[in-house]
């Protein structure tokens, strides 16, 4: 049975959690589909960005608890959530979420490993592991570099639920919309004007280690990668369409 649906249009992979009727919950099955559908939308030379959405109206409740009472610690299904967290913050293509209902626990992690995020006006969104007796440990990782320390703390603690408007304000959503398609239509749309190689790079750029370098050899670092691109032939074409007032050839 399929959980997670996948179709690509208009350089758009559309990854789409589907299992309604259990919340979305982070099943072993669905974190199987959905790292299988991440997989086949990097190896698909068409795609250039990844959505990633839901069908009903909870984004995903987070872990499947119905598969959890009596299970050891090593075989808890929340063992493979690391990996994929990390695929989606990895991931060469930029990958948005599209949050048009709740969101609890595992399924904000998601949100967080996403590069971009649009949310509903309605949407909503709560850690509610502490009032379950558990700690947000997994998703810490991709959360707290989205939000603000005061305000993790506060809702990391309480479990209260937030909603949209402050999902944005602490850095967890960057848009809110009354139309969430259309917001995430028009980012794809920006993202398939830029070079693809030059997207994978500014991923890496934001996600490497700045804290064993001195600011000397980090500069030299990134002059040497700056230039790199400077003199490559993506950036000439770029320039050369630019000059010509026309479009690169990258763009669709």
């Amino acid at each position: 049975m399929s959980t997670v649906g996948y179709e690509v249009a208009e350089s758009v992979a559309r990854i789409t959690l589907d299992s309604p009727q259990r919340r979305n919950a982070l099943s072993a099955d669905l974190l199987g589909q959905l790292r299988r559908r991440l997989d086949e939308a990097a190896a698909d030379p068409r795609v250039r960005a990844v959505v990633l959405g839901h069908t009903g109206p909870v984004f995903s409740s987070g872990m499947d608890l119905t598969t959890v009472a009596g299970v050891a610690a090593e075989d808890q299904p929340i063992v493979a959530f690391p990996a994929l967290l990390q695929r989606i913050w990895e991931f060469d293509k930029p990958v948005i979420a599209q949050v048009e209902g709740k969101a609890r626990a595992g399924g904000i992690g998601l949100i967080a490993a996403c590069d971009i995020a649009v949310g509903a006006e309605h949407a909503d969104f709560a850690f509610t592991e502490v009032r379950l007796g558990l700690v947000p440990a997994v998703i810490s990782v991709p959360v707290l570099p989205r939000l603000a320390p005061r305000p993790a703390l506060e809702l990391f603690l309480t479990g209260e639920t937030f909603g949209a408007a402050r999902a944005r304000e602490i850095g967890l959503l960057n848009s809110v919309s009354a139309d969430v398609r259309a917001e995430v239509d028009r980012y794809a749309a920006m993202l398939r004007l830029c070079e693809p190689a030059a997207l994978a790079g500014v991923k890496q750029l934001l996600r490497r280690d700045r804290t064993s370098e001195s600011v000397a050899e980090e500069l030299a670092r990134m002059s040497a990668l700056s230039a790199s691109y400077f003199a490559g032939p993506q950036a000439q074409e770029g320039i050369a369409a630019f000059a010509a007032k026309r479009p690169p050839s990258w763009a669709v």
